[in-house]
């Protein structure tokens, strides 16, 4: 992994400093895009949610009930992808005319794939294994919208180096319960610099939803874009 100190890429791979002193999430000016359809976020995160605000207006938030631990898959990227198509459909099947939205993220080292850990000791055993180490974080994201068939999937990968993290940092974090339900077992927004050495690519991402792909799959969706199956 080619990693630069907190830099955060742009379209067209121009790497940008993230200003440690401004606000989290190092989130882009983004234009909000208006919604005509009827949008459901099929997602119960409330990170997704604030997110989605900022680029897209009039939406509804519909959790899906779809369990990602069937997926399959073993590839990191057709797990997140498959994963979030699975909730897309499983929310499209309650709402037809409806246009979803859906996200999975994933947290992977080598090819072993972290999802949400199951509890603390499981979390404890994650951060451990993630300590002084780069992972990526992946994102599938799926387009869905059930009385016309059609559907468009897309992901995004950032890499993420975490600092050597001794037991008392862990025990700490741990503590707060920000672990549960957190991809990975940590949340970037909270951990920050105490965790986090280096990042290259979306941070958006890596809080649960790349706003950049969202908003480019909503405009080639609209223009009548599906996926080839």
């Amino acid at each position: 992994m080619n990693f630069a100190p907190f830099v955060q890429l742009r379209p067209g791979g121009r790497g940008v400093r993230i200003d440690r002193g401004a606000s989290l999430p190092y989130s882009l000016n983004m234009p909000r895009v208006p919604v005509s359809e009827d949008l459901i976020l099929a997602s119960a995160s409330p990170r997704r949610r604030e997110l989605l605000k900022r680029i897209a207006t009039g939406f509804r938030v519909v959790p899906s009930r779809a369990d990602e631990t069937s997926v399959r898959e073993t590839d990191p990227v057709r797990f997140a992808v498959a994963a979030a198509l699975l909730k897309a459909r499983d929310v499209g099947e309650r709402n037809p005319a409806s246009l979803v939205l859906a996200a999975d993220t994933v947290v992977c080292l080598g090819s072993e794939i972290f999802g949400k850990p199951a509890d603390r000791d499981e979390a404890r055993a994650t951060l451990k294994k993630l300590s002084g180490r780069g992972h990526r974080v992946i994102t599938g994201v799926a387009l869905y919208r059930k009385v016309e068939g059609r559907r468009l999937t897309g992901h995004e990968e950032s890499l993420v180096r975490f600092r050597p993290l001794d037991e008392r940092a862990v025990e700490g974090y741990l503590d707060t319960e920000d672990h549960v339900d957190k991809a990975g077992s940590y949340a970037i927004q909270e951990v920050n610099d105490a965790f986090v050495e280096e990042l290259v690519g979306d941070y958006d991402n890596v809080v649960g939803l790349p706003l950049r792909l969202v908003e480019g799959m909503l405009r080639r969706f609209r223009a009548g874009e599906r996926d080839r199956v």
